[in-house]
């Protein structure tokens, strides 16, 4: 068990959420090239698939634009009226995300259906698809990048904007095959039925966003491997006279909380205990980060102190 003589690292310094930002401008000038692009290349061949290609690009402007926001509010600190942060504002740039992408769906669907009905021959497919490649190329990179700061910040909003450029470069990407392909077989209602076949598909990936995003509005726990990394770290405390329950998790955004109970021998001072606490609490602010952890002091002896919670996460130390 540790001790209060032991050694305790430094707390990690909080992660700068104001650089975060920087990324959603990444993602707004990504919106703005492809925007150009695509449109120059939908305006020389008078593709459906690369119209509505084009169109959801502009959802991304959109989404990017809010994701900006989101990550601004997010960085802000605690407040008199927001006494846990402003972390949670990533969860509706998340949910937005989703729903614009519904909607990048319903416009690629929309006139799909329109031009099945209608079929029209193709213009300039091979310089239209060249540019469309580019903007794929650019689109891609950029989610990229996005995806692995998301999950090296814990950053809802940035993951969600990164999959909303994925979702862009598979459109893209099934777009170019369904033109392609008219251009080879001359076959006009390919072009439609391929851009309906991926709106269908986007449709799934908005659902995602918009699940996970309730998901965190709704106090989900932590994922089962960060729970498993503090309660670990917790039982490293764990003697006889020590014992803990009641651990709970919860995150809002790129910030965690827990919450645990502590239970010492009612006999000991306040001070004892406390001192307890306080070790228990920098360990975690030392090895674990964005994490608030709450620890509640309890008599080892008194039966009040069990059967708190209906659910928890166990908390139990290796045997040697």
């Amino acid at each position: 068990m540790s001790t209060a003589d032991d050694p305790v690292p430094e707390p990690k310094a909080p992660t700068d959420r104001s650089r975060l930002a920087r990324y959603a401008w990444l993602s707004i000038a990504a919106a703005l090239i492809t925007i150009t692009l695509k449109g120059a290349a939908w305006h020389l061949t008078g593709s459906v698939g690369l119209l509505s290609d084009a169109a959801e690009s502009l959802v991304n402007l959109v989404a990017a634009v809010v994701a900006l926001w989101a990550l601004t509010v997010a960085a802000r600190p605690a407040d008199d009226v927001h006494h846990f942060g402003h972390s949670k504002a990533e969860y509706f740039s998340a949910a937005i995300e989703g729903q614009m992408i519904l909607v990048a769906a319903f416009l690629i669907m929309w006139p799909a259906v329109d031009r099945l009905l209608h079929p029209q021959a193709l213009e300039n497919v091979g310089i239209g698809l060249v540019i469309s490649v580019v903007a794929s190329v650019v689109n891609g990179a950029v989610a990229f990048v996005l995806l692995r700061a998301g999950r090296r910040y814990r950053s809802s909003a940035l993951t969600a904007d990164a999959h909303h450029l994925l979702t862009d470069v598979w459109t893209s990407a099934g777009v170019v095959a369904g033109v392609l392909l008219v251009g080879l077989t001359g076959w006009s209602p390919l072009d439609p039925l391929l851009a309906i076949a991926v709106g269908i598909n986007i449709v799934f990936t908005g659902w995602r966003l918009l699940r996970d995003s309730i998901a965190g509005l709704m106090d989900q726990t932590w994922a089962t491997e960060e729970n498993t990394e503090l309660a670990s770290l917790l039982a490293r405390f764990e003697a006889p006279d020590v014992q803990f329950h009641g651990l709970r998790t919860r995150r809002a955004g790129h910030h965690r909380f827990a919450e645990v109970h502590v239970l010492v021998p009612g006999a000991w001072s306040v001070q004892r205990g406390h001192d307890v606490v306080e070790d228990i609490e920098e360990a975690v602010r030392a090895e674990l980060d964005d994490v608030t952890v709450m620890c509640h002091l309890e008599p080892l002896e008194d039966p009040r102190s069990y059967g708190d919670f209906a659910a928890e996460v166990p908390v139990a130390r290796e045997q040697d």
